[in-house]
């Protein structure tokens, strides 16, 4: 299933009432280290159906990397429950995403 685009309009149906754990990648077009991840999380997305995979442009979505301290990108985090379960910073491998969803 290829990543939800997450905006303040679907924030709250889309991640905070999910039934299943939520992946948010953070990120922006011109950031080089988000291009470099993009790939590896809609990998992720294509493996894992017990998990929603999502993104947030922080170029559109300041309130929301606001709201998750998004200070660097791209930055990973997973929501359970509707609350933040683990936080990453930076490019990580695809085995880093996969531990944070356990």
């Amino acid at each position: 299933m290829k990543p939800v685009v997450i905006t303040n309009e679907n924030f709250d149906k889309e991640v905070m009432q999910s039934e299943k754990p939520v992946l948010i990648d953070f990120y922006a077009d011109w950031c080089g280290p988000c291009k470099m991840l993009a790939p590896i999380v809609e990998k992720i997305a294509e493996e894992r159906e017990d998990v929603k995979i999502c993104k947030v442009n922080v170029d559109n979505e300041r309130q929301l990397a606001a709201n998750f301290d998004v200070m660097s990108i791209p930055t990973v985090v997973v929501v359970k429950s509707g609350k933040l379960y683990r936080k990453s910073v930076g490019l990580v491998p695809k085995q880093k995403l996969l531990e944070m969803l356990d």
